[in-house]
């Protein structure tokens, strides 16, 4: 449809990408203060060095001495941010100047600047509220939102992926592909949810948890959503061990749900003569769950950690695509909306 902005897109999906890679390997690290103010490092555009630099740092932030390593992860993770939020602005201002051509993707497109501002607000309020567990989670799925938006952005722009010619066995695929979509985006809020509240190493074992197969659990105190307080330094967690262990126990019960319904939808693909699709969610879910069960055997390994959060992105840009794939086509959704608006009169 249009070659340049296509390739912009797609530039925007990958640095996307890295972007949420970037941000997992800084929690992952504990780097997620390792500037103590935003949008700077202790006041300088870069992570302080020289003598004179860190004197200053310390004089501004006397509590929070200065870790480079730490400080350079959170500010790398900064500057790709930014430049994503660059594009992404680009995108934006491009699709004003193709609001009057016919099928363009605006809404779409300003709708990513919008969030991309968001995720801005919630990476400082990520900061200033001292990793609080809700607004971390929210800046990572915020991620993952965005990471989706650039792959449907890339796909429109394309042109290139024609949706299946109507079929009623297609419509009923096209239910089971929505449906997998939901389970997957779950599992990425329960997978958000532990990794904030550092709950992935409740568990040691597996398939057990504790040497049990229904540990002492506190569900009450683990998904207590609206009562954390605000203003605690959360780096580390600050739930018990019940409160973690159901929160860990809950992303892998979310897994073997996950595991069923993508292994169904993949199913149900190569029965309908998809078999690229079919094996392309298949190989990548089985990669995410042997990451998970090396997770908890090897006790996070960093490598094997950031892997984890990585292929879970690249499940669910699979699902999207199988969902973008399984598209109505133009007539089928005219004749829906026609409908629609016939029934509303």
């Amino acid at each position: 449809m249009h070659k340049s902005a296509s390739k912009w897109a797609l530039f925007g999906l990958l640095l996307c990408f890295v972007v949420v890679i970037l941000g997992a390997y800084t929690r992952l690290v504990h780097a997620g203060l390792g500037c103590p103010d935003w949008p700077g490092c202790y006041g300088f555009l870069s992570v302080p060095q020289s003598d004179s630099a860190l004197e200053t740092a310390q004089l501004r932030f006397p509590d929070d001495p200065v870790e480079a390593f730490k400080a350079w992860a959170e500010m790398i993770h900064r500057y790709a941010a930014g430049l994503l939020g660059l594009v992404i602005l680009g995108l934006a201002l491009f699709s004003l100047r193709q609001r009057h051509q016919p099928g363009y993707p605006v809404a779409l497109s300003i709708g990513l600047l919008g969030l991309v501002i968001c995720q801005a607000l919630f990476g400082m309020w990520t900061v200033t509220l001292k990793l609080w567990p809700q607004v971390v989670t929210a800046h990572l799925l915020g991620g993952f939102t965005t990471l989706s938006l650039l792959l449907l952005l890339t796909l429109r722009l394309s042109g290139r992926v024609p949706a299946m010619p109507p079929s009623p066995h297609n419509t009923r695929l096209r239910k089971l592909a929505r449906l997998t979509l939901l389970v997957v985006i779950g599992q990425i809020m329960l997978g958000g949810w532990t990794s904030t509240n550092y709950a992935a190493v409740a568990c040691i074992d597996l398939p057990t948890c504790h040497g049990e197969w229904w540990p002492e659990m506190d569900f009450a105190t683990g998904f207590n959503l609206l009562h954390q307080p605000v203003g605690p330094n959360y780096l580390g967690g600050m739930l018990d061990g019940p409160g973690r262990t159901a929160i860990h126990f809950t992303h892998r019960i979310g897994a073997v749900l996950t595991t069923l319904v993508v292994l169904l939808l993949a199913w149900r693909l190569w029965r309908s003569r998809h078999p690229r699709l079919a094996v392309l969610i298949t190989l990548t879910l089985a990669l995410q769950v042997s990451l998970g069960i090396t997770n908890v055997l090897a006790h996070i390994p960093l490598p094997v950690a950031v892997a984890h959060n990585g292929v879970a992105a690249l499940l669910l840009l699979g699902v999207i695509s199988v969902n973008y794939r399984l598209r109505a086509p133009a007539r089928e959704r005219l004749r829906l909306h026609s409908r629609s608006l016939a029934g509303s009169v």
